[in-house]
């Protein structure tokens, strides 16, 4: 079945059923209203893994997950949205403070309920707290565990933070490996051109979720949740290979200018 098909089967309400679609707030209808007629027409899609997040297609994961993908380019949060968007799992990104004060985009992202990040305070630890409180009421919470675009110069995954590791471990929610790629063909790493034309494909892939069993049950210490997301980046790095039809590096670049431990 093709995107369009997919993206057109999830109205509102389907044979009676609400779907979480319908439950969004107004500034998520209004991303939506002008974003996917955008993504429709400009892009094309490769998409992976989805069908054990639906419902419609026999999914088994029905109440909240975690999304950890890879950042390739500011374009990426519409890639990653999309597909989650056609499954029916409106998600809920974690972003900079510093874009909610964008002037009518940052209202238009609070209303649609995103979650701010205050990086390097100590309002810090309430992007975490938010984010376990929304996975756990059934939400999509989706993660950058490297925080930022990757550094690496031929665009691999970096070594992750540990957010999105312990956001599943308190909310116990299922944490779902993902990888985007060709976002950064329309709008290239720290850089402000777009490139539409042609239209490029996006290829996003969701892999099965981690089994994090052996790290739920011992005390949560800085080493283990390094070790856990250390699994987590190795696995995006995997997949980006796979899809990119190389080998990924053995050991992920590693940004020392941010590179703090999440304690």
């Amino acid at each position: 079945m093709g995107p369009f098909n997919r993206v057109d089967r999830y109205a509102d309400e389907v044979a009676g059923h609400t779907t979480r679609r319908s439950k969004i707030g107004l500034g998520f209808r209004i991303a939506v209203f002008f974003g996917l007629p955008f993504l429709v027409i400009f892009t094309k899609w490769n998409w992976r893994g989805f069908e054990q997040l639906s419902q419609h297609d026999g999914g088994i994961f029905d109440g909240g997950i975690i999304v950890a993908t890879n950042h390739t380019s500011w374009f990426d949060p519409l890639a990653v949205a999309h597909p989650l968007w056609a499954h029916d799992r409106p998600p809920r990104f974690l972003g900079k403070e510093s874009v909610f004060r964008v002037p009518i985009f940052g209202w238009i992202i609070s209303s649609a309920g995103q979650i701010r990040v205050y990086r390097e305070s100590s309002e810090a630890v309430f992007a975490l707290r938010d984010a376990v409180v929304a996975a756990r009421s059934g939400e999509c919470v989706v993660v950058y565990p490297e925080g930022t675009i990757t550094r690496d110069p031929h665009l691999w995954p970096m070594q992750g933070k540990t957010g999105a590791v312990r956001i599943a471990l308190e909310s116990g929610c299922p944490l779902f490996p993902m990888v985007q790629w060709g976002s950064q063909n329309v709008i290239g790493p720290y850089k402000k051109q777009f490139r539409l034309l042609p239209r490029k494909t996006m290829h996003v892939w969701l892999g099965e979720p981690m089994d994090l069993s052996r790290y739920r049950d011992k005390e949560w210490t800085p080493e283990l949740l390094h070790e856990a997301t250390d699994q987590l980046m190795l696995t995006i790095a995997r997949m980006e290979g796979e899809i990119r039809g190389e080998a990924p590096p053995a050991v992920l670049y590693r940004h020392t200018v941010n590179q703090r431990s999440e304690r």
